[in-house]
């Protein structure tokens, strides 16, 4: 009975979220209160410890470094380079804007930020370039939700610090960077897959890139080259070390300085360096963290650790485990994410409430771990071009007029939507079988 109660707490939650557009993290926070204190007689000491700390502090430790980049244009620049790259290959373009907002969202600067300066220029790209607004929507938004899905970018950090937390006080471990480098490859694979059909299948796709012109973007000013060159130092000093210690796991030096690189902490000292050189004003920076996302992702992590003490996530997990044949697991978690992500956040809501599911659910059937957060993620952000999702609404929000909004509005909906979530259901499935 308190499983069911905490079960649709969480819907509860996210049900008024949706509705009154108050930040789920909030109703979350309610509910862990209540539920924790006078059904499972936690203290309040324990309610407010079970506050998700460590994923707080990376995700705001990150942001604040890469804020430096996106307050004095380094970000949108390089992006312009980028596709500017594309000048002689104009037939390729939605693949030219996919690894663009890539490399942008994988530098740091995050879904939300790619696709708020980016949906625009794509937008006006595809009435250059005679393609499918439809094309470039998807590509831009496949594009920021890999690239953010790297180790070191905004989601990836997330997914870093959720799987960590969904092993705690588990019996068995799991090496949470060789997971996430997983969900940014298979994330690239899918979103490529989906790109080309959409690219090559309709016959009205045939012309892209007739007539298109390319203006060379001005140059990097000083600020901006020392602001990508930290940020090219930064990437190689917290990837290199997790790579090394996979190549060579026994060597001892290298074991000792993986174990104290934190991206958080050295996000911080990049920043103090960023301060120091004046890169961007410290209050624009600071203004722009994400802070509705820390609340929603930390307040429903409160939840979620509620219904762990309850024993819910271990009911659910034994639940999956013994109700669907086990082939059939992945496919589920990738159309629940889906489902889930169809109205609200992946990070937010989707990961914190599904990734604690994974730990019990792969010792119960044999399936690996890596493959299940992979499935949970692309599920999830297979839906995220719906109109009423991050990733759609945002591409909406972009459209210069009301004709073209209402145009394509139901061309997301009913085709972007559809396609995206059977292709990732399908490639989920693959996915179990090769790993």
């Amino acid at each position: 009975m308190l499983s069911v109660l905490i079960v649709a707490a969480i819907a509860v939650a996210i049900a008024l979220g949706y509705r009154t557009k108050i930040n789920t993290g909030f109703f979350a926070m309610a509910f862990a209160y209540l539920i924790g204190c006078f059904c499972l007689d936690m203290s309040t000491k324990e309610v407010i410890a079970s506050w998700p700390i460590s994923t707080m502090f990376v995700i705001f430790s990150v942001s604040l470094f890469y804020n430096f980049a996106l307050v004095n244009g380094t970000l949108e620049k390089l992006a312009r380079y980028l596709l500017y790259a594309c000048r002689r290959f104009p037939g390729l373009l939605p693949f030219a804007l996919f690894f663009a907002a890539t490399i942008i969202a994988a530098l740091g600067a995050g879904f939300f930020t790619v696709l708020a300066f980016m949906a625009p220029v794509t937008l006006l790209i595809c009435e250059e370039s005679k393609m499918d607004k439809l094309v470039g929507a998807v590509a831009v938004n496949c594009g920021a939700l890999a690239g953010g899905n790297f180790m070191t970018s905004g989601l990836g950090i997330v997914f870093r610090g959720l799987i960590d937390t969904a092993y705690e006080g588990s019996s068995t471990s799991i090496d949470s960077f060789s997971c996430s480098a997983l969900i940014f490859v298979a994330s690239i694979v899918f979103s490529l897959i989906l790109i080309a059909g959409f690219r090559y299948i309709p016959r009205a796709n045939r012309h892209i890139g007739e007539g298109v012109t390319f203006e060379k973007p001005e140059p990097f000013t000083a600020k901006q080259r020392t602001n990508l060159n930290l940020i090219l130092v930064m990437m190689v000093l917290v990837l290199v070390f997790p790579i090394l210690h996979i190549i060579l796991p026994n060597a001892e030096l290298i074991t000792t300085i993986n174990s104290k690189i934190d991206v958080g902490l050295v996000a911080i000292l990049f920043s103090i360096i960023a301060l120091f050189l004046d890169l961007a004003p410290q209050k624009e920076v600071i203004a722009k963290i994400p802070w509705n996302t820390i609340l929603m992702i930390c307040g429903v992590g409160m939840l979620i650790q509620v219904a762990i003490n309850a024993g819910t996530i271990d009911a659910l997990a034994t639940w999956i485990g013994s109700s669907l044949p086990v082939f059939l697991v992945p496919i589920a978690f990738s159309i629940v994410g889906a489902f889930m992500s169809f109205f609200s956040s992946t990070t937010g809501v989707v990961c914190p409430a599904l990734f604690p599911l994974i730990p019990a659910l792969a010792a119960s059937t044999g399936l690996n771990p890596m493959v299940l957060f992979a499935c949970t993620v692309i599920g999830a952000q297979s839906s995220a071009i719906s109109p009423f999702s991050s990733g759609g609404s945002l591409i909406l929000g972009s459209c210069s007029e009301e004709e073209e909004r209402n145009a394509l509005f139901p061309r997301l909906l009913f085709v972007g939507v559809p396609c995206s979530v059977a292709l990732a259901a399908v490639f989920n499935l693959v996915l179990s079988f090769i790993l």
